[in-house]
């Protein structure tokens, strides 16, 4: 992750200045950081995009994954966070105001799942992401930890690869944490058929 820019910008001004087709970047607080992924770290997302697009094909469900889309949080018009994946619900998106123009995502109800990859930068994923998300009311949340890099507050002592799959519930997420040959439980996806292990194995 590198801080690219010193002048604060407004989510308006980000997305007026974001480079059409080149790099990855995201708005904090103001501040424009590119984000910078290993290859490990794209093929461990890839590979959760095809298996819920394969499960969202098979089941013939209203939703799809978009390349990139911007999430605005609730109360600040300074970010903009791109997930690793999003699913989207198609029959919400009418009332998304900014999505035609630009791929921008305003609203919890318009997303089924959000998934992060957790980076060295693993705090935004667990602190600032998690907070924002369940302001926003997104009802399902995945942090996939294939290195284990997360605080042992988060993924325990010894630290060891973890996904945390958080529910939104009253307002609030409760979590689970799912390791080795635990089956991933999605409430969006209930059938999925999905290991950590078979996730983690494309971290190596």
């Amino acid at each position: 992750m590198i801080q690219t820019e010193s002048k604060l910008m407004t989510l308006d001004d980000f997305l007026d200045w974001y480079p059409d087709g080149y790099g990855r970047y995201e708005l904090h607080n103001g501040v424009v950081v590119e984000m910078q992924p290993t290859g490990t770290h794209e093929r461990v997302g890839g590979e959760l995009a095809t298996d819920l697009g394969i499960e969202i094909r098979r089941l013939q469900l209203p939703y799809f994954i978009p390349r990139q889309c911007i999430v605005k949080p609730i109360d600040s018009d300074n970010s903009g966070y791109i997930p690793d994946v999003i699913v989207l619900d198609e029959n919400a998106l009418d009332s998304e105001p900014m999505w035609k123009k630009r791929s921008t995502i305003t609203k919890g109800e318009t997303v089924r799942l959000i998934i992060e990859v957790v980076s060295t930068n693993w705090q935004d994923d667990y602190l600032t992401k998690l907070a924002e998300y369940e302001k926003l009311g997104i009802p399902e949340y995945w942090i996939v930890d294939y290195l284990g890099l997360g605080g042992r507050r988060y993924i325990g002592n010894p630290k060891q690869p973890t996904i945390s799959v958080y529910q939104l519930v009253d307002g609030e997420y409760i979590f689970n944490q799912f390791r080795e040959n635990d089956r991933i439980e999605s409430p969006a996806f209930p059938e999925l058929n999905l290991t950590a292990a078979q996730i983690f194995k494309f971290g190596q």
